[in-house]
């Protein structure tokens, strides 16, 4: 009862009564429907609820958020419904209890599958309500503070959960206090041993450093005193948790991290930060690179300061933050600012609106991702706040991770704009997509109506947007033309059944997909094409028909034109062209792979019948296609140009060119040509054969 008491007495303190009384029809509501229900540590489960409501109501939160804190666990844990609670406490209050509740249910798949498709619930229902992940935050806090009652192996994989995606979230949230505990706790679950080593050692130190940060402090004071700046000043000893990711990043041993302590100065406004700044540089000698200003330009999640890293007395290194009594309110509470300073200034409105933005990027991402474990790593990826600042054409600041690049920038500005960019200005000159942009870039991205997201990108871009919406366009691109394959392939088995697609009755169509599971004509079309079923199976069910081998089935061969993209794939190791005789290969999940005739590869696997397809090349084949060329040539100058000179004359283009090393009078030229067909190919080999210096020419496999 006195911990009941204790929240009640902190919410008289800006709560009316009335919203007492409900807050109190929620605690005890909960405490009936979690009754016989305990903690690992033995406590009765409602005191995780109530400990979680008063971290709400140290942040003011509202009198729905609170009973939302109160009930967050009855749905999952209990018989209550969604309803219920609706009923009994309104729908908003409903809804949060909802977005905080697991997925029930979760079946055929693993315990990594069923956490990131709860963490894509949460994330969602935040978007809609930045209460939902405020609650959550709580509710993690307090389970991190308990964490020492449950088995050590869930204690480090609650830890891990915490560092990868809580901390960061609250980091981004700009929720400090909360963020940095948060760490030291997961830090002490994940690395016992290593906490107390670290600890101790700091204690040490401690100890040693006490007289001269004192006189630091001290002298600091006076510095400001006498240039007429009125600043409160503090001391802090850095978290256990930073000195040890700065100890691995750089590897580094404790003795080596000097800059363990910094000092925090507020003033009144603006103008004296920059002030403050002055005296101190005129203090102590700043380190060069080591100013940060976040006033003029804040961080993402609101931030803003002046660092500054100074060497202070016997050389160690002093971290200084500058900020006013706003920026201070903000630095400490983040989003949840908005809750606790009702008469919210222009840096709390700021805050909210970026927060804003990023909630609904959020619903963006979710949108182009195909499940929730690829939602979660595009997430994960954006909860890390090291960022740069650049400049669109017309000024506007926009904010990026770190090692971003021109590619991001694009999809940042407009996901339009990313599906078609082609190039980029850095600082008015031409630089290559791939480049990272570094603080104060000028980025001008260059378009083109027809041009598509390219997979290389894949390999360099930085943001989960740009990341995600790439990927759509693949997965979407390679799902078209697998579904175009497939409606090939499903008629080609069709035909030999004496009969055609367009044939085919509605019924039977609603007949199959029903038994096949298949959403739509569409998705069967894909999977055919993937290789994930096979044509002449389908084509038997679809017909009803009896059951038979594809070897059976006396079909005509498949057309291939070399369009088809990453439906059809050539095998490397035979190489095939045009003119060819072919054969094809279903893969799964692939589509199908072209082998030649007489290739060897081809010939070892060709013992089930039913994996392999007749085809044929188009009359007309109009790309390129890569053939390799295996030379024997003398030993003498400009032989390769000559080469050249002849593949050149025939409208053909050298992809590759190796050299063996010169032995005696003789060496091994290897090139990858691209041609149109065996006869382009036979009119290289042809003009190739008339240079004096060329011994013999072959075509190479593989």
């Amino acid at each position: 009862m006195n911990a009941l008491a204790e929240f009640t007495g902190s919410l008289a303190l800006y709560l009316k009564p009335p919203d007492i009384e409900r807050i109190e029809e929620a605690y005890q509501f909960s405490g009936k429907a979690h009754e016989g229900q305990y903690r690992d540590s033995g406590e009765p489960y409602i005191s995780h609820p109530l400990a979680v409501a008063g971290i709400l109501a140290a942040w003011h939160l509202d009198p729905q958020a609170l009973m939302a804190a109160l009930l967050h666990d009855v749905m999952e844990d209990t018989n209550v419904s969604k309803a219920e609670i609706s009923r009994r406490f309104g729908k908003p209050v409903a809804a949060l209890v909802d977005g905080l509740s697991k997925l029930n249910k979760i079946e055929s798949q693993s315990q990594q599958d069923a956490q990131a498709e709860n963490f894509r619930k949460m994330l969602l229902a935040m978007a809609r309500d930045v209460r939902v992940i405020l609650i959550k935050l709580a509710d993690r806090l307090h389970n991190m503070r308990t964490l020492g009652a449950v088995p050590p192996a869930k204690r480090r994989r609650v830890s891990r959960e915490t560092l990868e995606i809580y901390a960061p979230i609250a980091n981004r949230l700009g929720l400090n206090n909360l963020y940095q505990e948060m760490q030291e706790l997961a830090f002490a679950h994940l690395y016992p041993l290593r906490y107390r080593v670290l600890a101790k050692a700091t204690k040490s130190a401690r100890g040693n450093r006490h007289q001269v940060v004192g006189n630091i402090l001290r002298e600091i004071k006076n510095c400001l005193s006498a240039a007429g700046i009125d600043a409160e000043v503090s001391g802090r000893e850095k978290h256990l948790y930073s000195i040890y990711k700065k100890m691995l990043e750089k590897n580094l041993s404790f003795s080596q991290v000097l800059d363990i302590y910094g000092f925090r100065l507020v003033v009144g406004n603006a103008s004296a930060c920059y002030l403050a700044l002055g005296a101190l540089h005129s203090l102590y000698k700043p380190v060069p690179g080591k100013f940060k200003d976040y006033i003029a330009i804040a961080k993402v999640n609101g931030y803003q300061a002046l660092h500054t890293t100074l060497i202070g007395p016997f050389g160690m290194p002093l971290e200084i933050q500058i900020r006013t009594r706003d920026m201070h309110r903000v630095a400490e509470a983040g989003v949840a600012a908005h809750w606790m300073y009702k008469n919210s200034d222009a840096n709390i409105n700021e805050l909210q609106q970026k927060t804003h933005t990023w909630l609904q990027s959020l619903l963006d991402i979710q949108s182009e991702s195909g499940d929730a474990a690829e939602f979660l790593e595009h997430i994960k990826v954006d909860l890390f706040p090291d960022e740069v600042y650049v400049f669109t054409p017309k000024g506007r600041i926009m904010a990026l991770p770190r090692g971003a690049t021109a590619v991001d920038f694009a999809y940042a500005v407009h996901t339009h704009i990313g599906n078609r960019c082609v190039a980029t200005k850095i600082n008015h000159e031409p630089a290559p997509l791939r480049t990272e942009l570094k603080n104060g870039d000028r980025v001008e991205i260059i378009t083109a109506p027809h041009a598509n997201p390219n997979p290389a990108w894949l390999n360099y871009v930085k943001t989960g947007k740009a990341r995600s919406h790439i990927r759509h366009f693949l997965k979407t691109m390679h799902y078209e033309e697998s579904s175009d394959l497939g409606e090939k392939l499903l008629n080609q088995a069709l035909r030999a059944l004496n009969t055609d697609l367009i044939d085919v009755g509605k019924e039977q169509w609603e007949k199959l997909l029903r038994e096949v599971t298949a959403k739509s004509r569409t998705e069967l079309f894909a999977d055919i094409g993937l290789g994930k079923r096979l044509a002449a199976v389908v084509a038997r069910r679809l017909l009803a028909a009896s059951e038979q081998s594809l070897a059976e089935v006396n079909a005509g061969p498949i057309v291939i034109r070399g369009s088809e993209g990453m439906a059809v794939q050539f095998a490397k190791c035979c190489r095939p062209i045009p003119g060819d005789p072919i054969i094809g290969s279903i893969k799964k999940g692939q589509g199908i792979l072209i082998h030649t005739h007489d290739c060897p590869t081809a010939a070892k696997s060709r013992t089930d019948p039913d994996k392999w397809l007749d085809v044929e090349w188009a009359p007309e084949v109009t790309r390129q296609f890569n053939v390799g060329i295996h030379l024997t040539v003398k030993n003498q100058r400009g032989v390769l140009a000559k080469v050249a000179g002849a593949i050149a004359a025939e409208g053909a283009n050298i992809d590759n060119v190796i050299m063996d090393e010169e032995r005696g009078a003789y060496t091994e030229m290897h090139l990858t040509v691209q041609v149109a067909d065996r006869q382009h190919l036979a009119r290289i080999k042809r003009n190739i054969r008339h240079i004096a210096e060329v011994i013999s020419i072959s075509r190479a496999r593989g």
